[in-house]
């Protein structure tokens, strides 16, 4: 690892942990003129002052000496296809991007943007695909204590059938689009989504 993956590890991690210089300068017990230098590449911490920012850090010697952002383009398009899963199960689009970006967060470049993206827009159009379902099972509740006839109930379920096929498709064409967009180094836009994750 260089001297400046080095710098910017401190620097991410005290960022992470949502301190300022001056208290990891306390919290460490080494000088804000140290931890200043240290973030700024002037020098590089050794034995027990690397021992004392791990500990301040909530982290492992290890994990600060031996951490680099790296690219691995292939992951981001593997992050990218993840949220497929929601075809098998709506969730799935959630929980296995959320596996994938939590273990890769602060190790790749761009994992953590591209994961957030995601994340939102499948958490957002799983809660209005519910929002759909609980519509829907309102209105038949309401169909069966009017004791509406059953041609009645079967053109309502119909009609709800292309809902629920647009939005999967939807989600599909996101999901392809930006996957492609990934693949060829461009923006990604997961959009509409709720801000969830910032």
């Amino acid at each position: 690892m260089n001297n400046l993956n080095l710098a910017q590890r401190v620097k991410e991690l005290r960022n992470r942990k949502g301190i300022s210089q001056e208290i990891l300068a306390e919290e460490s017990g080494l000088s804000l003129r140290t931890i200043q230098r240290i973030e700024n590449n002037e020098t590089v911490p050794r034995g027990d002052t690397l021992k004392r920012l791990s500990i301040a850090l909530d982290t492992s010697p290890d994990e600060i000496i031996d951490w680099k952002i790296q690219e691995d383009q292939n992951y981001l398009i593997l992050l990218s296809i993840s949220a497929l899963g929601f075809l098998f199960f709506p969730l799935l689009g959630i929980i296995i991007p959320l596996a994938m970006w939590m273990s890769k967060k602060d190790k790749l470049k761009n994992v953590n943007e591209l994961g957030k993206s995601i994340l939102n827009f499948q958490i957002s159009w799983t809660l209005f695909l519910f929002l759909t379902y609980i519509l829907l099972a309102i209105e038949f509740i309401i169909s069966i204590s009017m004791d509406l006839s059953i041609s009645w109930k079967i053109t309502m379920w119909q009609s709800w059938f292309p809902v629920t096929i647009i939005f999967y498709i939807f989600n599909l064409t996101i999901i392809l689009i930006n996957t492609v967009r990934v693949y060829r180094n461009k923006t990604f836009k997961y959009r509409p989504a709720l801000k969830i994750l910032k």
